[in-house]
């Protein structure tokens, strides 16, 4: 199995005939899926997502990625084929558009009105083009049949790119659940009809590869939630993805079976469901949806609210409840489901939120104690049975963090798929297939970039460094007034201490050491602020780091006279 080394240079021309996959999002990470082919000088490129911020992110909305490999080479690009309408497959479209509003989306109805509708918020109007299944289309160099994969989503699709250089197929995120909901089975048939015409290069979602077996089907929640729904005493709240049509349409079911009337909380769980329900991906009996401001008027019983929030967002709908921070307030007996997945990272902030519900008197029924969620990624298993059928060439697991890319390259080693043909890579990590094989040649840049509310890109670690040094130690300002021409202090030392936990009068022991430190700045000639400023912040840095083992934040202010 080859890997990526970390002195990985720029990687060399393509050659002639040869193609180029560069993924610039996906591989080590669960979100911000995003992979480049290049083919003839010309590139397509397959979804677009965003990542969410973790704890040690604050401040930070989404972290997309890197386009600087592209962002020269935006006039060749011929398209973005999206796989499907999760977050962190479309989140990012919006701002690659930004830098070229008229590069064609290419996808399925429901998830090119998804990104439609994202994209109105940004006003730009994008060029689209409908797919679907057994659709072969050519975009520009690139010939591309869809299949259709079952997933966590209607309408996901896999897409087989064909160029001279060979077949590669892009499985996008997929599961194979035998009985889903609206009977769209994964098409094994056309899967195994690409591998008898010969994958070269197999690209596959790894995310559940280190679970055994086969993953449930989606409908044995709903038995699940029939015996939620039957023992609630008040009113029930679900959290959940808000895309995730397939489990809103079992709550809407059970909704109806007991007779309670559904509400939807939080602008993309109305945006998202509405769009379901218009093009008939949502099947909703009249009068079950109302407004939420209807149910004020309606006894606890005959209530449903769905809202967002189930990976514990601070700003989402579920969060705010937890804090008391919203109109809807958690009382004794209500019935709280969180019907989705743990995100990877997520889990002290889902738990934090349980404990918040928890403790305003809600029954918290969640994955850890009810079987409220089924998984929308293939399981060992069903790999095993995906590569039999496809017999691909050449493997590059995608779609996941270290331990699920190296578990699915392993299933791939066990089904015949030599070692030498698998790659497994990482974002920026670049991989040509060149006569049949795939092998790394180099590595672009393919850092975080962070969305900080209308900023984009100018946050960097630097100043998460400096926001978790204040979240964690707080800031201790210095306030000094000097002579311009001496360096003597004129006024002060004033010092100021916020979230440190140190009383301002504590600093009294340390104000000698500053004026000892710039009386000997003086006698030495050193008059010049920035200079100043660095003998002030080691000073109190070195006296609060001896006498109190903190860290804080220091800001010497010089002013000069």
């Amino acid at each position: 199995m080859s890997h990526p080394h970390p002195e990985l240079g720029a990687p060399p021309k393509l050659p002639k005939g040869g193609l180029r996959v560069t993924p610039l999002g996906g591989l080590g990470e669960i979100g911000r899926n995003m992979t480049v082919f290049e083919y003839g000088g010309r590139l397509l490129i397959v979804d677009c997502g965003v990542l969410f911020p973790e704890e040690e992110q604050p401040g930070i909305d989404l972290i997309l990625p890197d386009f600087s490999s592209i962002r020269d080479r935006l006039d060749d690009i011929d398209g973005i084929v999206l796989t499907h309408g999760h977050e962190d497959h479309i989140g990012g479209v919006p701002y690659l558009l930004r830098e070229k509003a008229d590069i064609p989306l290419i996808g399925s109805k429901l998830t090119l009105a998804l990104i439609e509708a994202k994209l109105q918020e940004h006003r730009i109007r994008p060029y689209t083009l409908e797919v679907k299944e057994g659709h072969t289309e050519k975009i520009g160099v690139f010939d591309c049949e869809f299949v259709a994969v079952n997933h966590s989503i209607p309408d996901a699709l896999a897409v087989a790119i064909r160029t001279p250089a060979g077949m590669v197929v892009h499985t996008g995120d997929f599961k194979m659940d035998q009985l889903p909901l609206d009977r769209r089975l994964t098409d094994l048939p056309a899967f195994a009809r690409l591998g008898e015409e010969g994958i070269d290069l197999l690209l596959s979602d790894s995310t559940n590869a280190e679970v055994p077996g086969f993953v449930p089907p989606e409908r044995d929640i709903s038995n699940v939630l029939r015996t939620v729904f039957a023992n609630a005493q008040k009113r029930i709240i679900v959290a959940s993805f808000a895309s995730h049509v397939h489990r809103i349409q079992q709550i809407l079911d059970a909704a109806h079976e007991y007779g309670r009337r559904v509400a939807f909380v939080g602008r993309s769980m109305v945006r998202n469901m509405g769009i379901a329900r218009e093009l008939g991906y949502l099947k909703v009996p009249a009068g079950l949806v109302v407004d939420v401001k209807i149910l004020d008027d309606l006894p606890d019983d005959e209530v449903v609210l769905v809202c967002t929030g189930s990976q514990g967002e601070p700003m989402a709908a579920l969060s705010r409840m937890a804090n008391r921070d919203h109109q809807i307030r958690i009382v004794q007996g209500d019935t709280v489901i969180l019907a989705s997945s743990l995100i990877p990272g997520n889990e002290n902030a889902v738990y934090r939120v349980i404990n918040g519900l928890t403790r305003w008197g809600a029954d918290v029924v969640h994955k850890g104690n009810a079987k409220v969620h089924v998984s929308g990624h293939a399981s060992a298993g069903e790999l095993l049975y995906f590569y039999n059928i496809c017999k691909p060439k050449n493997l590059m697991p995608v779609h996941g963090e270290w331990r699920h890319l190296r578990a699915n390259a392993e299933l791939g080693a066990l089904t015949g798929v030599p070692k030498d043909r698998i790659v497994i890579a990482e974002d920026g990590v670049v991989v040509d297939l060149v006569n049949g094989v795939a092998r790394i040649v180099g590595k672009v840049q393919a850092g975080y970039v962070y969305v900080d509310g209308l900023s984009v890109g100018d946050v960097t670690e630097a100043h998460l460094k400096d926001r978790r040094i204040l979240g964690d130690e707080g800031i201790i300002s210095v306030y000094v007034v000097v002579d311009s021409s001496t360096g003597k202090i004129v006024s002060g030392p004033n010092i100021h201490a916020r979230g440190s936990g140190i009383d301002d009068a504590a600093f009294s022991g340390v104000i000698p050491k500053i004026d000892e430190a710039l009386a000997k700045s003086a006698q030495d000639g050193i008059t010049e602020p920035h200079q100043l400023q660095q003998l002030i912040r080691r000073s109190v840095g070195k006296w609060v780091s001896d006498n109190y083992r903190r860290r804080p934040m220091i800001l010497p202010v010089v002013v000069e006279v």
